[in-house]
C-alpha cells in the first residue's frame, strides 16, 4: 500500500480531536468502544454505574496518556442522560459520536421452568426495560439536540442479534428491549438525517462480558452457546472496536438506520430449538 492509500485510509476512519460519550463503558463492549476512540485520538467520556470499574478503567487510559473523563450514572433513571451531555458538551466543547450501550440482562431464557413467559419476573421485565430500552431513548433524546445545533454527529447503540430474531437462550426482557431498540434507531436516523446525524445499531452475538455478572453463567449454559455459533467460539470484546470505529468515523458517512451484526456467523444460521439444560446449569 503506498502512502497514498494509507494516508486515506487514515483520513477515513479519522475521530482525531473528536469527543466522544460511551455509557456502560467499565466493562466490556463499552469499555473496548472507548478504548478505540481514546487510542484513535479522540475525547472520551465515560459513563457506567459502578463507580469501582470506572476508576480501573480511568486509571488504565490515563496510564496510556488518553484523554478521558468519568461520570457515574445509571441512564435508566430519568435526568441522568441529559445531565451526562451536557457534562461532556462542558468538558469537550461538542459532542460527535455517542455509544449508547449501557445494558443489563436478567430474568432466565427458556432454557428454565422460570423463563416461560407465564413465570417470568415482572421485576426483571421491568428491570431490562428501563436500561435497555428508556436508558437508550433517554440517551438519544438528550444527545439529539446537541448535534441538530452542530449539525453533525453519529450515535451508535448497541442492540443484539436477539433483536433480529427469536433466541431462546435468552431471556423474554432481553429480547424483547434490544428488538425495540433496532426500531427506535431506525426512527432516530430517520429524524435526525436532516440535520446530518447518523444514528445506527451493532448487534452483536454472544460476546464474553460481565452483563450477566448478577448471575455468572454455567459451564453448560456456556456449552450450549457454541452450536449456534459457526466459528465454534464467544467474541473477545476487543473484536467490537473495527466495527465502533468505523461507525464513528467519515467512513461510514453515508451510512445510518443500518443494523450491524457481528456474531461470527450465528444469524447464518438456523437454530434447532430449545436446548434441554439441567435446572442448576
Amino acid at each position: 500500500m503506498g502512502d497514498g492509500s494509507r494516508d486515506e485510509a487514515a483520513r477515513l476512519f479519522s475521530v482525531q480531536g473528536n469527543a466522544a460519550l460511551v455509557t456502560g463503558a467499565g466493562s466490556g463492549l463499552g469499555l473496548a468502544m472507548a478504548e478505540v476512540m481514546a487510542a484513535n485520538g479522540a475525547r472520551v467520556m465515560l459513563a457506567d454505574i459502578d463507580p469501582d470499574r470506572l476508576k480501573q478503567a480511568e486509571a488504565a487510559f490515563q496510564a496510556r496518556g488518553q484523554d478521558v473523563v468519568t461520570a457515574v450514572a445509571d441512564v435508566s433513571e430519568p435526568g441522568q442522560a441529559p445531565r451526562l451531555v451536557t457534562r461532556t458538551v462542558e468538558e469537550f466543547g461538542r459532542l460527535d459520536a455517542v455509544f449508547a450501550n449501557a445494558g443489563i440482562n436478567r430474568g432466565r431464557s427458556l432454557a428454565y421452568p422460570d423463563g416461560a413467559i407465564e413465570e417470568f419476573s415482572l421485576e426483571a421485565w421491568k428491570q431490562v426495560m428501563d436500561t435497555n430500552l428508556f436508558g437508550v431513548f433517554a440517551t438519544l433524546r438528550a444527545c439529539a439536540p446537541v448535534m441538530r445545533k452542530q449539525r453533525s454527529g453519529s450515535i451508535v447503540v448497541t442492540a443484539s442479534t436477539a433483536s433480529l430474531r427469536a433466541e431462546p437462550l435468552m431471556p423474554y426482557a432481553y429480547v424483547a428491549a434490544k428488538a425495540a431498540v433496532v426500531n427506535l434507531v431506525r426512527q432516530a436516523a430517520l429524524d435526525l438525517i436532516r440535520f446530518g446525524v447518523r444514528v445506527n445499531a451493532i448487534a452483536p452475538g454472544p460476546f464474553v462480558t460481565n452483563i450477566g455478572a448478577h448471575r455468572p453463567p454455567s459451564a453448560a449454559y456456556d456449552a450450549a452457546w457454541l452450536p449456534t455459533i459457526p466459528m465454534g467460539r464467544k467474541a473477545h470484546p476487543d473484536e467490537i472496536k473495527g466495527i465502533a470505529l468505523l461507525l464513528a468515523s467519515p467512513a461510514s458517512s453515508f451510512v445510518t438506520g443500518s443494523v450491524w451484526t457481528i456474531d461470527g456467523g450465528a444469524t447464518a444460521l438456523t437454530q434447532g430449538g430449545i436446548p434441554d439444560l439441567p435446572d442448576d446449569a
